[in-house]
């Protein structure tokens, strides 16, 4: 009981701090005369996958590297397989060309450069990190020098001047709030898997992954229910992107991150790896470059399906 209550407090202060990071870090770019686009494109991506980076972080100094690199393809599956999902059901979308041009190449080369590395030796090394976060770099310049178009501001509320006080403190606010957050919920899945006698990775690909997710999962609802498409696919792809390159580059190069239950390269990547290729033909079929209902449920079974063999 109190493994859950970690979780659920981990997964509030979570959330929390990503918020107020993002508020002060909205704000800061402003100060600076930043440009939006690349508040957008940067900033805004930095912040929302902050809890992930926290958190597999965290995991992988503590000793737990299977919490790191399962949060990650967890999320990236829950991303697509439930966020997703759950939001063309509720309404469909219009996809932008950008989404095959860009974003799903480049999510389709992360997803491999993260597979070519980790699945014959089983480790990320610092090197591999480096070459990721590199990577990285190289997909943001390109963005914000040829794809200005295909960046949407996803929070345009969010993007009032705050005084230097009050940036500040949701700065120091959101950094404890993700830090506190992170050792709960590392606390809480440990301990969970120990009860259950199941391995943290199962853990990490359910709980932990679908935790990390409910900022998307939250956005994207709202997005939907005041009928802005702000979130559109590109978002979410953008999300997966970080992820990898992102939050595993950053973690392998502060501390390698070495696999300990096999089925995470057996088992997770593949489905990782099939539910970011499916998202393409359901692109475009049966009506061109637009995502329904029927589509959500096709994304939504393979996440249940995935769900319940990872569990049995």
């Amino acid at each position: 009981m109190l493994d859950i209550l970690f979780i659920v407090l981990g997964l509030v202060l979570l959330i929390a701090g990503g918020n107020w990071l993002l508020k002060a870090a909205v704000a800061l770019s402003l100060k600076l005369n930043i440009p939006k686009i690349v508040i957008g494109m940067t900033v805004v991506s930095f912040a929302t996958s902050a809890p992930e980076l926290i958190v597999s972080v965290n995991a992988a100094l503590e000793g737990f590297p299977d919490l790191a690199l399962g949060n990650v393809v967890g999320s990236n599956i829950a991303n697509l397989g439930l966020v997703l999902a759950i939001t063309v059901i509720l309404g469909s979308i219009e996809v932008r060309k950008s989404f095959y041009t860009t974003d799903w190449p480049v999510m389709m080369v992360a997803s491999m450069l993260f597979f070519g590395f980790i699945y014959f030796d089983g480790e990320i090394q610092r090197y591999e990190g480096i070459v990721m976060v590199v990577v990285l770099f190289v997909f943001l310049v390109y963005l914000l020098r040829f794809q200005k178009t295909a960046v949407v501001d996803e929070l345009p509320e969010d993007d009032v001047p705050l005084p230097l006080y009050k940036t500040v403190l949701f700065l120091g606010l959101g950094g404890l709030a993700l830090w506190g957050g992170s050792e709960l919920l590392i606390k809480g899945a440990v301990g969970l898997a120990t009860i259950y006698g199941v391995s943290e990775r199962v853990i990490a690909v359910t709980v932990v992954s679908i935790g990390t997710s409910i900022p998307e999962l939250a956005a994207s609802i709202i997005a939907v229910l005041k009928k802005e498409k702000a979130i559109s696919l590109g978002n979410l792809i953008g999300s997966n992107i970080f992820n990898l390159l992102a939050v595993l580059g950053i973690t392998a190069m502060i501390t390698p991150i070495r696999v300990v239950d096999q089925r995470l390269l057996s088992n997770d990547i593949f489905w990782m790896l099939g539910i970011s290729f499916l998202v393409l033909p359901l692109v475009f079929l049966p009506k061109g470059l637009r995502l329904g209902w029927k589509d959500g449920l096709i994304l939504l079974a393979v996440y249940v399906v995935f769900v319940y063999l990872t569990i049995t």
